[in-house]
C-alpha cells in the first residue's frame, strides 16, 4: 500500500514539475524577445541555461550516488521557485533586463543537472522491482504530457494575457512537485557496500566505465551531435517562428507549436513496438536517426505553419524510439551502483553541446541569417546516421563486457529522454 501511495505521490511530483518547466520553456524565450531580437544576445540565454550540463553533469552524477534523492529533488524543486519568483514581479513592472535572464536560466540550468540526475535514481526506491517496468511507462507518459503537450500551450496562453503569469504560474508548479515530494515515505539514499571515496574518484569511475563502453560511448556521441543541432535550432527559433518572423504566429501559437512535437512523441510511443518488431532494434534506432534532421530542415524549407507542424509530429513521432531503446539499454548494462555516474558521463557528452549549439546558432544567425541555422544543424543531425549504421549490434551485450553488470531489469530507471529538440530544447 505505501508503495502504491509513493508511486502516485511520485507521478504528481513530476506531472507538476514538469508542466512547470513547460510553461517556462515558452514564457523565457517571450520575455527575452521583448528584450531584443539580435540573434546572438536572444539565443545566449539557451546558451547560459544549457551550460550548467557541460560544467556540473559529472558531480551532479556522482551527488546522485551519494545524497538522499528526494531531499534533494524537493531543495531544487523549491529553489527554482524562489529564483523564478522574483522574475515574474520584475518583468510585471516591466523591468526586467537580459542580464537577468541571463542570471535566472543558468540558475535553473544548475538546478536541472541536480535534479534529473536524482530523478533517473529514485524510482527503484518507490516501487518493487517486478513493478518497475509499468512503473516508468507511466513515469515517461506524465514527464512527456505536461512538460511538452501541456505545459507549452498553457505556457502560450498565460504569456498571451500577461508573461509575468506565465512565470509565476511556473514558480507555483515547482513549489506544488516540492509538496508532493515531501510525502513520500521510506528511504532515498542508494546504499553502497564500503565508504565511497573522494567525490573525483567516484566521477572517474563512472567516465571509465563509459568511455571503455563502445556501445553507450558511441550513442552518447550521437545524442550529443544532435543536441548540438536542435539546439542550435531551437536557439533561434522564436525569432522565425514568432511574429513578426516569417511564420508570423502569437505567443499562444508558438506554444501550440512546440506541442507538435508532444503530439508526434505520444503517437510515437504507440508505434515504437511494431516497428522495432519488424524491423528490429537497429533498423528501429537507424530509422529514428534518419529524422533527426527533420526538425532543422522544415523551417528551412519553408514558413508554412502547417508544414513544420507536420513535419515536427513526423520527427517526434519516429525518433521517439531512439529514446526508448537506448535509455532501457543504458538500464539493462550498467551496474546498479554506477547508473547514476555512468547517466551523468553519458549526458555530459550528450547534453554538455548544447551551450555550445547555441553559441552556434547565435553566432550564424547574427552573421547569416536564421534559415542558415536550420540548414547548418540539419547537416550536423545527419551526421548521425552513419555512426548508427555502422553498429551492427546493438544488444544488451554489445560494446564489451564489464565487472558487475546487471541483468535485465534489475537497475531499471525512469526514462527520461537524452534527444530532446523539442526542449533544447533528451
Amino acid at each position: 500500500m505505501t508503495s502504491s501511495r509513493n508511486l502516485r505521490r511520485l507521478l504528481t511530483a513530476s506531472g507538476l514539475s514538469n508542466l512547470a518547466d513547460g510553461i517556462f520553456q515558452i514564457a523565457l524565450p517571450l520575455v527575452a524577445l521583448g528584450i531584443t531580437r539580435e540573434p546572438g544576445a536572444f539565443a545566449a540565454v539557451t546558451l547560459v541555461g544549457r551550460l550548467p550540463w557541460l560544467l556540473f553533469a559529472l558531480p551532479a552524477g556522482a551527488l546522485a550516488d551519494r545524497l538522499d534523492r528526494r531531499r534533494t529533488m524537493v531543495r531544487v524543486d523549491v529553489g527554482r521557485a524562489l529564483v523564478i519568483t522574483p522574475l515574474a514581479v520584475v518583468v510585471a513592472f516591466g523591468r526586467e533586463e537580459l542580464w537577468m535572464l541571463y542570471a535566472v536560466a543558468f540558475a535553473l540550468g544548475v538546478a536541472e543537472t541536480l535534479h534529473d540526475t536524482a530523478a533517473q535514481s529514485i524510482l527503484p526506491n518507490v516501487v518493487e522491482p517486478e513493478r518497475l517496468a509499468w512503473a516508468n511507462s507511466r513515469l515517461y507518459a506524465i514527464e512527456l504530457t505536461a512538460n511538452q503537450f501541456v505545459g507549452p500551450p498553457i505556457g502560450g496562453l498565460l504569456a498571451a494575457a500577461a508573461v509575468a503569469g506565465a512565470l509565476s504560474a511556473s514558480a507555483v508548479g515547482y513549489g506544488l512537485a516540492a509538496i508532493a515530494l515531501t510525502l513520500l515515505v521510506g528511504r532515498f539514499r542508494p546504499a553502497r557496500a564500503a565508504r565511497p571515496p573522494s567525490l573525483r574518484a567516484d566521477i572517474a569511475e563512472g567516465v571509465s566505465y563509459l568511455a571503455r563502453h563502445r556501445l553507450l560511448r558511441t550513442l552518447a556521441v550521437c545524442v550529443g551531435l544532435s543536441n548540438l543541432a536542435s539546439t542550435a535550432t531551437i536557439a533561434v527559433l522564436p525569432l522565425y517562428a514568432v511574429s513578426p518572423g516569417p511564420m508570423g504566429l502569437s505567443a499562444a501559437g508558438y506554444g501550440l507549436l512546440l506541442a507538435a512535437f508532444a503530439g508526434g512523441s505520444l503517437i510515437g510511443t504507440f508505434l515504437v513496438e511494431p516497428i522495432e518488431h519488424r524491423l528490429g532494434r537497429h533498423g528501429t534506432m537507424l530509422l529514428a536517426t534518419a529524422t533527426f534532421p527533420l526538425f532543422s530542415l522544415a523551417p528551412a524549407l519553408t514558413a508554412n505553419v502547417a508544414f513544420v507542424a507536420g513535419a515536427f509530429v513526423v520527427a517526434s513521432a519516429l525518433s521517439i524510439g531512439w529514446n526508448v531503446i537506448t535509455v532501457s539499454l543504458r538500464q539493462r548494462i550498467v551496474p546498479d551502483h554506477l547508473l547514476g555516474r555512468v547517466n551523468a558521463g553519458y549526458r555530459l557528452v550528450a547534453w554538455g553541446t548544447m551551450p555550445i549549439g547555441a553559441a552556434i546558432g547565435g553566432l550564424l544567425g547574427q552573421r547569416f541569417g536564421v534559415t542558415t541555422v536550420f540548414w547548418t544543424s540539419a547537416a550536423v543531425s545527419a551526421t548521425c546516421i552513419p555512426l548508427v549504421a555502422r553498429l551492427g549490434d546493438v544488444s544488451d551485450t554489445a560494446g564489451g563486457s564489464h565487472p558487475g553488470a546487471v541483468t535485465a531489469g534489475s537497475a531499471a530507471r525512469s526514462p527520461r529522454n537524452d534527444h530532446r529538440p523539442s526542449r533544447s530544447a533528451s
